[in-house]
């Protein structure tokens, strides 16, 4: 089983940004991002939501209860939706 800070990890690289970049997005330092992904560290459940929406994932994604990317639409336009939707059908 993956954990969370691989997960973080794995993430950030697939988004090519760098520990600096994520922390500046998310109004955190560099180091915090580290503690997360090398797992000395937890983040606070707002900081775990701010991850998933940034990366377009679940929560449940990122702490592992799920292998499902659950993909974020909160930002999406309808039509962005709808045509997620079609391409996910099968």
């Amino acid at each position: 089983m993956v954990n969370m800070g691989e997960k973080l990890k794995s993430l950030r690289i697939e988004h090519k940004l760098t520990q600096a970049q994520v922390a500046e997005r998310i109004g955190l330092a560099p180091s915090a991002v580290s503690s997360y992904e090398s797992g000395m560290r937890y983040p606070t459940y707002d900081t775990l939501i701010t991850f998933a929406r940034m990366y377009h994932v679940s929560t449940d994604y990122i702490l592992g209860v799920s292998d499902d990317i659950g993909v974020d639409t909160t930002n999406l336009s309808e039509e962005a939706k709808l045509t997620l939707r079609r391409l996910s059908e099968p």
